[in-house]
């Protein structure tokens, strides 16, 4: 069974996290069943970039991004060659690292 190790983020997982996954979980649901709330505004539609994770580990072992994934991580906060977006990136068999952005976009609640 896979492992996702989260680094410490100061907010959402202070002390870090290891965390059992199943293949063909999402990165996003992964963390959200073990209480670390990653932000996601569209509700893993695809259509915002909060769910911006980077990969430090695996990276090459998670599904193929699509265009529409592509083109949403464009417009994310601190884009990196390893980032996905966490809604999207469906875990194989490899254990990941994976680092949670500082900041995060949200189209939604930035133009209110």
């Amino acid at each position: 069974m896979p492992k996702i190790i989260f680094l410490p983020h100061a907010e959402l997982c202070p002390e870090g996290a290891q965390l059992e996954a199943e293949q063909g979980d999402t990165i996003l649901d992964v963390a959200l069943k073990n209480g670390i709330s990653i932000e996601h505004a569209c509700e893993k539609s695809c259509a915002c970039t909060t769910c911006h994770v980077v990969v430090r580990e695996g990276f090459f072992s998670l599904n193929e991004s699509d265009e529409l994934e592509e083109d949403m991580l464009d417009k994310a906060w601190g884009l990196e060659p390893e980032s996905r977006l966490g809604c999207q990136a469906r875990i194989a068999t490899d254990d990941l690292v994976v680092e949670i952005p500082k900041y995060t976009l949200n189209m939604v609640s930035e133009n209110h």
